[in-house]
């Protein structure tokens, strides 16, 4: 059956932070673009690779990879609250599969996720009512478990073994990326009472979740006005990713080291690994049609934003 690869950015500042009316249309035209492929594709299934902002995985239980069999999203800045169409039934043949396929991976039975899973739904589908969903976290930014590059490569040549067995005309969808660096701590941070935030899982307060996003925001602007303490973006890192997953050049990408991403990427550009899962399950080593590819280095959004679409024929 016909499989298409959504390579897609995700920004919890989009609607939040003011930009420029030329910046927003053509971002806006970009994500209209790849609602109109994925429409015109029409998938049965959705395989949603995406990560976590400390809202559904914490540090105290953090597993590399992880499936949901039921997943809700929390509903954090403008994305939407609820439950996802989630597949139970291929969720738990895919973990079933990678099990017995020398994978070992956790699974959720009650999966939570933030704006990394729902916002590429909301942007699409205008909302949680999609087609079957089967939902894989990735760990992107609690070290050491951050997933390796080539392990995440193996990970979805996998999916894409799996996926033979099936019928249906799948879209995996990679949500995160590219190049950024936002304010999301880490458990090196000096202060013991963020530490214990993003390691004890609980629901925070309204007053924590406004604080963070005014933090998140306060960011964005510092880093569109070129604030000294703020990463920038790095477009030609961006593009090199993208032109890699385009030709279907996994080789090139998996060569780079872990700490190379961070050195020129930024932190949170390991999100970008949710793509590398995502487009290994579609066939490699070749130039797939390519009817979408777009992108755009937006401070204020603190993202190197792309969308890619692929599909086979």
């Amino acid at each position: 059956m016909a499989r298409a690869f959504l390579g897609m950015s995700h920004s919890p500042l989009l609607g939040l932070n003011p930009l420029d009316a030329a910046v927003q249309a053509e971002l806006q035209c970009g994500i209209a673009r790849a609602r109109e492929a994925v429409l015109a594709f029409d998938p049965e299934l959705v395989v949603l690779v995406g990560p976590d902002h400390y809202n559904g995985f914490f540090n105290e239980l953090m597993p590399p990879f992880c499936i949901g069999s039921q997943c809700t999203s929390v509903g954090d800045y403008l994305t939407p609250a609820g439950t996802l169409n989630v597949d139970e039934a291929a969720a738990l043949g895919l973990a079933t599969w990678l099990m017995d396929h020398g994978f070992d991976l956790a699974l959720s039975r009650r999966m939570q996720v933030d704006h990394g899973f729902a916002q590429a739904l909301q942007f699409i589908w205008g909302g949680l009512d999609t087609p079957p969903v089967l939902p894989v976290f990735l760990n992107a930014v609690a070290q050491p478990g951050i997933p390796r590059l080539r392990r995440c490569r193996q990970l979805g040549s996998e999916i894409g073994r799996f996926l033979d067995t099936l019928p249906r005309r799948t879209l995996l969808i990679g949500s995160g990326g590219l190049s950024h660096e936002p304010p999301v701590p880490t458990m090196a941070h000096p202060d013991s009472a963020v530490r214990e935030r993003i390691t004890a899982r609980r629901t925070p307060t309204q007053d924590e979740r406004d604080a963070k996003t005014e933090r998140v925001k306060a960011a964005g602007i510092a880093l569109a006005r070129g604030d000294a303490g703020m990463k920038p973006l790095n477009p030609d890192w961006d593009r090199r990713w993208m032109d890699a997953l385009a030709r279907g050049r996994l080789d090139l990408l998996v060569q780079d080291s872990e700490a190379s991403i961070e050195q020129a990427a930024g932190l949170s550009a390991h999100e970008s690994k949710t793509w590398l899962v995502a487009r290994a399950a579609l066939p490699e080593d070749t130039e797939l049609p390519c009817p979408l590819r777009h992108y755009q280095a937006i401070p204020a959004l603190i993202a190197g934003y792309g969308i890619l679409f692929l599909h086979t024929t």
